[in-house]
């Protein structure tokens, strides 16, 4: 991609499960339209989102008090504690001229307080500030429920889009990432990568698969002991999206 005005991007979009539970989506689907954003869709999927996906996508808040709130709140815990069935996010990429910038314009500042008061009419303006408590009662934070998700910056785009996409699940034509055919076979297995097939193991890739270059980097150094930029966890939850895995 080129510096300047005219910067073809791509972003990611989830519609979490706040948005869903209150019939949010053709609104906020109306906003993100073509005809608002200038914007094209290039993936959409549908995401009962495991835990492990959760915890790589809010990874920069590991150690902090409200961490598990944010967990409870993607994989739709919070909003669904007794209708598992219902616990979803749609999850979307949009491709365009400096996209992440338009999709941020939309969407609002994250906090929705915020969003009110400096841009009324954005997707967040309608979200919400929920007390997060620990197992006493007692306040420890606050969750933002701001109904969708939208990356900050490129380099959160790469990630996120490598993140929650496979590579086919977007037109070859409107890849912007490094892809290649894995040669060999990939398992995991309570943390474990393995190149062999273990009982209980499942298939994260086979020989002719398409991944992206930097989650074969990443399991080619896990492979070998070095350290790899991509947590194994994140590469994997990924390709065990919706998954009847335990």
């Amino acid at each position: 991609m080129t510096a300047g005005a005219n910067k073809l991007e791509q972003t990611l979009v989830l519609i979490k499960p706040d948005a869903l539970k209150n019939s949010m989506t053709g609104y906020v689907l109306s906003q993100l339209s073509e005809f608002h954003s200038g914007l094209r869709f290039a993936g959409a999927k549908i995401v009962c989102v495991s835990r492990m996906l959760a915890e790589a996508h809010y990874a920069e808040h590991r150690e902090k008090p409200f961490f598990n709130a944010l967990i409870e709140y993607l994989t739709g815990v919070a909003h669904y504690p007794d209708e598992a069935w219902k616990r979803r996010v749609i999850a979307l990429v949009f491709q365009g001229n400096e996209a992440i910038r338009h999709v941020r314009a939309i969407a609002g500042p994250t906090d929705p307080n915020v969003a009110r008061e400096k841009l009324p009419g954005s997707i967040r303006s309608m979200g919400a500030i929920v007390p997060v408590r620990d197992g006493l009662g007692k306040i420890i934070g606050e969750r933002l429920d701001n109904l969708i998700h939208a990356s900050a910056t490129s380099e959160e785009a790469d990630r996120e889009i490598k993140l929650w996409f496979k590579p086919n699940d977007i037109p070859p034509s409107m890849r912007i990432y490094e892809t290649r055919a894995s040669e060999e076979h990939f398992y995991y297995k309570d943390g474990r990568l393995y190149i062999k097939h273990e009982p209980g193991s499942v298939c994260l890739l086979a020989p002719g698969d398409t991944a992206w270059a930097t989650d074969l980097d990443a399991l080619h150094a896990v492979h070998a002991g070095r350290p790899s930029g991509t947590h194994l966890q994140a590469v994997a939850a990924k390709y065990l999206i919706n998954e009847d895995v335990d």
